[in-house]
């Protein structure tokens, strides 16, 4: 029955992609859907990109199983600081200059806003490559989560779903992943709902009472809301990792380009926090009990190395019946292919829109621009697979990585940039180069254990670090003249259609 549940998801999502072709004309349809997509679909096209079967398998589990009921504090975070602020702090102005300047991704808009060609270079060779691990990262989790419960090789269940997720990608775009998305969302909410219904009501948990007295039983902080001191530090590191990084990956603001009007992004603002608050407080919360449905013994691989990325797989396979495991699988299968869409149509965008047609050939027609966005699409899913079946490193690690590097680059020359009328480019060449340079340096020397600190911690370093030095930066530089500041912020006239 799972198999059925599965099959059905996928001719949907085909069907998507081959319904999408027809409202794709120009490559502004094709990557921003024409800047026509109401408050629903983006709220739910938002959300489903921020959570991936990596939340579910790589942190609710790893993380759950370390800190216990306080990790819940990591998913309503994730709604508030990651959901909630963002869309208050940049829906607006986002979508209102982005128009005016006629900007159509990240790298673009860094252009155009500080006028300098060199950063759209570098803002475009950051997101190719640094999206890559984030991508495999995503493939990893899946596929694991498949192994695990299915008995199914990974690399094969990757491999599926590298090659659903670049057809109706290649076909629709982002009309095809938007719609997608909205479709994804809502078996999201239904799957959540229901699997921690069940995961409660199993008797290894035995009811939420009962389910927190065993987790005390094992460790008094496991149980507790606020844990103990020793978790602040690290705990805090992820909550900017996977929150306040949020504000600055381009495949997340993205879709304040897309969305139709100011009317819309306000209604989107209420929509994506309460899809969030569903998704990320749950998946969090489910992965509290771990240590009750494992006897407290932590998973190991063929190696007998411990397997984190374990833990979940096992908990909804002996948690959920057959049927509903199908639907958790199509829930998972939502979550990470809505995201994989996001990701790969993104870094697409930045070699054949900001390099190629940008730099190398401006005259490039749009018909040749989109053909070579659909190639780029399956050369970059092919990529991310190659480094994800290699399984180079751990789920959480490979996130960590992708979000600390992009975020760091990018979060502060962005977020102030739309912001902020002060800022330099200056300032954001050195907000680019610190958070990266960081990020980077850091990981480094944590892989060859020249320093203890964990990958979300070095990304929170880096993503503080660099907007530091940008405002410092901004404030001891030469600021743009008056002309080309009011150009970015003065307001557009008239609005958008609806889809």
């Amino acid at each position: 029955m799972q198999y059925v549940i599965i099959g059905i998801y996928i001719v949907l999502l085909v069907f998507f992609g081959i319904y999408s072709m027809k409202k794709t004309k120009t490559l502004g349809d094709f990557f921003l859907g024409g800047r026509k997509l109401g408050a629903w679909i983006t709220s739910f096209a938002y959300g489903t990109t921020y959570f991936s079967a990596v939340m579910f398998v790589g942190y609710a589990g790893n993380f759950g199983w370390t800190y216990g009921l306080p990790v819940i504090w990591i998913g309503i975070a994730n709604a508030l600081i990651g959901t909630l602020i963002p869309w208050l702090l940049l829906g607006k102005p986002t979508r209102r200059i982005t128009q005016k300047l006629n900007a159509h991704t990240m790298p673009e808009f860094f252009e155009k806003r500080y006028k300098s060609k060199g950063l759209k270079i570098a803002a475009a060779l950051i997101i190719f490559v640094f999206l890559v691990p984030y991508c495999a990262s995503v493939y990893q989790g899946l596929g694991l989560f498949f192994e695990g419960v299915f008995k199914i090789d990974y690399k094969i269940c990757m491999i599926i779903m590298a090659a659903v997720t670049a057809l109706y990608l290649i076909l629709g775009g982002y009309v095809a992943t938007a719609l997608s998305d909205f479709f994804q969302g809502i078996v999201m909410i239904v799957g959540v709902i229901l699997m921690i219904g069940f995961v409660l009501s199993h008797q290894a948990v035995g009811g939420l009472a009962s389910g927190l007295e065993k987790l005390g039983s094992i460790d008094p902080s496991l149980g507790s809301l606020f844990g103990n001191g020793n978790i602040i530090i690290p705990l805090v590191s992820l909550i900017i990792l996977t929150s306040v990084g949020t504000w600055g990956l381009p495949q997340m603001v993205h879709k304040f380009y897309a969305i139709r009007d100011e009317k819309a992004i306000a209604r989107g603002t209420i929509i994506s926090t309460a899809f969030a608050l569903i998704i990320a407080g749950i998946g969090y919360f489910t992965g509290s009990f771990g240590r009750l449905f494992l006897n407290n013994q932590m998973p190991v691989n063929a190696a007998g190395a411990p397997n984190p990325d374990a833990i979940m797989p096992a908990v909804l396979d002996a948690a959920l019946p057959p049927i509903l495991l199908g639907l958790i699988v199509a829930m998972l299968l939502a979550a990470s292919m809505s995201t994989l869409s996001s990701l790969v149509l993104v870094s697409s965008s930045s070699i054949a829109m900001d390099l190629i047609k940008g730099i190398f050939k401006p005259k490039m027609e749009e018909k040749k621009v989109i053909a070579l966005m659909r190639v780029l699409c399956g050369v970059f899913v092919l990529f991310s697979l190659l480094v994800a079946i290699f399984q180079i490193q751990q789920i959480f690690v490979l996130m960590s990585l992708s979000w600390g590097a992009i975020s760091g680059a990018f979060l502060a020359p962005f977020l102030l940039g739309v912001r902020w009328k002060g800022m330099t480019k200056a300032g954001a060449w050195a907000g680019i180069i610190t958070g990266l340079t960081v990020d980077v340096v850091l990981y480094i020397l944590m892989q060859v254990k020249v320093i203890g600190l964990g990958a979300p911690t070095i990304a929170a370093i880096a993503m503080v670090g660099s907007f530091i030095v940008t405002v410092i930066t901004s404030l001891l530089t030469k600021k743009f003249d008056h002309t080309h500041v009011e150009e970015v912020f003065s307001p557009v006239s008239g609005q958008s259609a609806s889809l």
